[in-house]
């Protein structure tokens, strides 16, 4: 059993001094500084994950709550060490594989994501789908992806962060099929508007838009929700831009409007709006890693 570092990590006041991250720019990304009363939370919820792994580290859920809510605390190498952990007893785990997929994406790992979310993709075919438990709930509480729509839409990032755009194309429109919720169906087909646009086929993208309306049942994805409303014509680049949004939900907003900006041929607005945001602390939300790529593929 691997023994980790992460109760340092929660008890010491001291800062972790090591980078989590090399970013795909060069730059050492650390662990973020969270406020006490949010790390008092998530160290709280990581030691009882802890325990319970302790209790029965081959139960296939202890590993997997384990690895999460190291991930939480930003600890995304440990967390892909125990879900490694978990694949030496459940190789044929498409949950452990999801997991562990989306953490190589954070750690900018998009061939190993890929390699692990396709396979996941090939153990679930024939098989029930089942909610997720959030382990960051929405305001409602109320749990909106699924196993297999986070597996398809992980793959379909990690296959647009490695520059595979129809292999995006193609995970995305699986994820929007098998979508059960408007929650799911406007993040899946946001990432397929993109991908299509880069791939030159604009009427897809338009006739894709036109199932897109402001009364759709969207709890959590507002960010995903209203850059399809732009892309569509109906909502205004200001509206998007003020949105009171979290941290992450902004940052997701500002990649879209940067995308948005580079498929209708503004290059130089797209990386003045890349560059804000890898500027910014937010490196493990999606919009900063992609932004990121941008402008790694355009410096290469």
């Amino acid at each position: 059993m691997l023994i980790f570092s992460f109760l340092n990590g929660c008890n010491s006041p001291e800062p972790i001094l090591e980078p989590e991250v090399m970013s795909l720019l060069g730059r050492s990304l650390y662990a973020p500084e969270l406020p006490k009363r949010e790390l008092l939370r998530r160290c709280t919820k990581l030691n009882q994950a802890h325990q319970a792994y302790l209790v029965d580290p081959t139960n296939e859920v202890a590993i997997i709550w384990f690895g999460r809510r190291l991930a939480y605390l930003g600890r995304y190498h440990e967390a892909v060490d125990i879900f490694s952990e978990g694949l030496t007893q459940y190789p044929d785990s498409a949950r452990l594989l999801r997991h562990r997929g989306h953490r190589y994406i954070t750690l900018r790992r998009f061939e190993e994501a890929i390699a692990d979310l396709s396979r996941a993709a090939e153990l679930i075919a024939g098989t029930r789908d089942e909610i997720e438990p959030d382990g960051m709930p929405n305001a409602q509480g109320m749990p909106r992806s699924t196993t297999h729509t986070n597996i398809y839409y992980h793959l379909g990032l990690a296959y647009y962060l490695n520059d595979q755009f129809e292999e995006s194309r193609q995970a995305y429109a699986t994820c929007l099929d098998i979508s059960p919720n408007d929650d799911n169906r406007v993040s899946s087909s946001y990432w397929l508007v993109l991908n299509l646009r880069r791939l030159g086929l604009e009427t897809v993208a338009e006739a894709l838009l036109q199932d897109i309306n402001p009364d759709m049942d969207v709890i959590e994805n507002f960010a995903y929700r209203d850059l399809l409303l732009m892309f569509k014509g109906e909502l205004d680049l200001e509206a998007i831009e003020g949105v009171d949004g979290d941290a992450l939900q902004n940052t997701t907003a500002a990649y879209g409007i940067a995308a948005w900006a580079l498929v209708n041929g503004d290059q130089d607005e797209a990386t003045s709006r890349y560059q804000a945001i890898v500027e910014s602390d937010q490196w493990a939300a999606f919009g900063f890693i992609a932004a990121e790529a941008e402008l790694a593929r355009n410096h290469d």
